[in-house]
């Protein structure tokens, strides 16, 4: 999802004009991260991570790794710590792996088992399984994501917090926030949030590549997330659909099987027909089934993935933002110190650590942000199209299933 593009059209352009989409080579395989395996236990998942090096920091060629999502979310946090990566834009934490309305709903439905047919047992249950292993499938694509993002960058790629987490073969012994951490963390979120939009909003920025991503990405950023909201609802409504036709199904089964006392023809014909239309919604709910699958990998999940990065993206023009003002003060501090003629050596120096933190810190964000167009524009056109193959393909047998119905109907 993140290789190169072509030279295609922007499918969202930030001004309202065409343009062309920015080409980014993300084919460096020095370092080539999978996880080649994962284990679902009643706790945590544990993913296989396996990792191909050519480069010569790592002595072999070939590891492979153990590890928890707590791991994961350590190695993020080393990013983001990291005040020489303030400039870059850190690739997404993965979510927290949940299972637990999949296996409620495994659970009820042994204790149910005494009060259905065992087609009906045997339906649900591969139902819910197959609903339970697509989720497990989202959660290991969103780790391995975080991983091929990280490995694919010429900087992340060398972090030794990175080394570690792919090559140390014990567990890694990471531990969780502690309640006052917790707290801590989340009363500076609270601030940040307030910080962050206080200056985005207000800071004006000399340099017109900044303000405009300011403003493009803040806006951008909220229409993901109204937009990410505005898929669920639709996916949602697509799975009832579904149900419905379910429960339809089982409708007409129910009066197809009815016993009668005196049983004629036109009525044997009548239930055999009821038994078509039954057979029909079945397979024709299956596709639904698949139909609103497809939009929840395709579309929502990937309007998911990037509310999370364009927040990445505020957090670098925050980062920026506030080196920005450290060396504004510095100036003035500067210029303080001269009038009175103390300290005049060490304000110099604040002066030019700063301003050499804030030059390094645009040129390199500049560069991610340049990067983040074109890799959103490879990902959308990518899963739009896919999106609309399947609708097709998903439509088309709908149709082929609705039509022999009706044929079949009319020959009895």
């Amino acid at each position: 999802m993140m290789d190169g593009l072509d030279d295609s059209p922007d499918l969202l352009s930030e001004d309202g004009k065409s343009k062309r989409a920015v080409s980014v080579d993300l084919t460096d395989n020095s370092l080539v991260v999978d996880i080649s395996d994962a284990l679902s236990e009643k706790e945590k998942v544990k993913f296989t991570v396996h990792t191909r090096a050519t480069m010569k920091e790592y002595e072999k060629n070939e590891y492979s790794v153990v590890r928890e999502h707590e791991e994961f979310i350590w190695l993020h946090d080393a990013f983001v710590e990291n005040e020489n990566y303030a400039g870059i834009l850190i690739p997404p934490a993965p979510p927290k792996p949940d299972f637990e309305a999949s296996r409620e709903k495994l659970g009820k439905l042994s204790e149910g088992e005494g009060s259905m047919t065992k087609e009906e047992f045997s339906r649900m249950k591969q139902e819910l399984e197959a609903e339970y292993l697509a989720i497990f499938k989202k959660t290991v694509a969103m780790h391995e994501m975080f991983l091929t993002r990280a490995a694919a960058h010429p900087t992340l790629m060398k972090d030794s917090n990175f080394k570690v987490f792919l090559v140390y073969e014990k567990e890694l012994n990471v531990r969780g926030k502690n309640k006052k951490e917790l707290i801590t963390g989340f009363f500076k979120n609270i601030t940040k949030t307030a910080d962050e939009n206080i200056i985005l909003a207000g800071q004006k920025d000399p340099d017109e590549f900044f303000d405009h991503e300011k403003s493009f990405i803040t806006e951008y950023h909220s229409r993901i997330k109204d937009c990410t909201g505005k898929a669920d609802r639709f996916t949602k409504s697509h799975k009832q659909c579904a149900d419905d036709c379910l429960s339809i199904a089982q409708s007409l089964q129910g009066l197809a099987t009815i016993e009668y006392s005196i049983a004629s023809s036109h009525r044997i014909q009548f239930d055999g027909m009821l038994l078509k239309v039954h057979e029909t919604l079945e397979k024709v709910r299956k596709q639904m089934s698949r139909a609103a699958s497809d939009e929840d990998l395709k579309l929502s999940d990937l309007l998911r993935y990037y509310l999370r990065d364009t927040q990445a993206c505020k957090d670098l023009l925050y980062r920026r933002a506030r080196a920005m003002a450290n060396f504004e003060t510095a100036n003035k501090d500067l210029d303080k110190a001269r009038a009175k003629g103390k300290n005049v050596n060490q304000a110099e120096k604040n002066q030019v650590d700063t301003r050499e933190k804030f030059e390094k810190l645009s040129e390199v964000g500049k560069q991610e942000l340049t990067e983040f167009k074109g890799r959103r524009v490879t990902a959308f056109r990518k899963n739009l199209i896919e999106l609309g193959e399947f609708e097709v393909k998903h439509s088309k047998s709908i149709v082929q299933l609705l039509k022999s119905c009706l044929k079949s109907i009319e020959q009895s």
